[in-house]
């Protein structure tokens, strides 16, 4: 009987990785939702706007996370799959039929891993790379305002950065800590 208690517990238990990740997640989730976001850098207020935006957030935890070796990839897949669950329950909870709902995930995931590839590269090439990325993820090909689109991009190179000096040990504990929005107060 005590070891079917001790299955019963694991499987509704989230594992210590899954309460990091989740902490992890929910801090880029807050970050995202800063209003500077959609009004100096002009981010459509909208859900893909919104996706875009935890998108960001999201890959600059986990390229950082990579510095934590086998354990800090390990944590990134399971903040990966933190994000993706509540992807799956947001749609639900908008009303996503089931059937629509596997097809839906596998596109935000496909769009995910576009970002995190053209990311990367902007950020390594420098130059103009990831304002051409930005422009093409965030803004959809529509033009941002030239402003609008500089503080985004700032503020990506900031965070970077910032995450770079930020202690792995800390990442690793679930911790993480972003600065201001653009156009927000500190």
């Amino acid at each position: 009987m005590l070891q079917f208690l001790k299955n019963i517990r694991r499987a509704f238990m989230p594992s210590p990785d899954q309460l990091r990740a989740n902490a992890l997640y929910n801090t880029a989730v807050n970050q995202s939702r800063r209003t500077g976001f959609y009004t100096t850098c002009g981010v459509p207020d909208t859900i893909d706007g919104r996706f875009d935006m935890i998108v960001v957030h999201a890959f600059l935890i986990m390229r950082r996370l990579r510095d934590g070796g086998p354990d800090g990839e390990a944590l990134s897949q399971v903040l990966f799959d933190e994000m993706f669950a509540d992807m799956d329950r947001s749609l639900r909870e908008m009303g996503v039929g089931d059937m629509g709902i596997g097809r839906r995930v596998r596109a935000m995931g496909k769009a995910f891993m576009g970002r995190v590839k053209a990311y990367e590269e902007a950020l390594e090439e420098g130059g103009a790379a990831l304002e051409e990325a930005l422009t093409r993820n965030v803004y959809r090909d529509a033009a941002p305002a030239p402003a609008a689109l500089d503080h985004l991009a700032a503020y990506m190179r900031r965070e970077n950065t910032a995450l770079r000096s930020f202690p792995i040990a800390a990442l690793m504990a679930g911790e993480v800590n972003f600065g201001p929005a653009p156009g927000d107060s500190p």
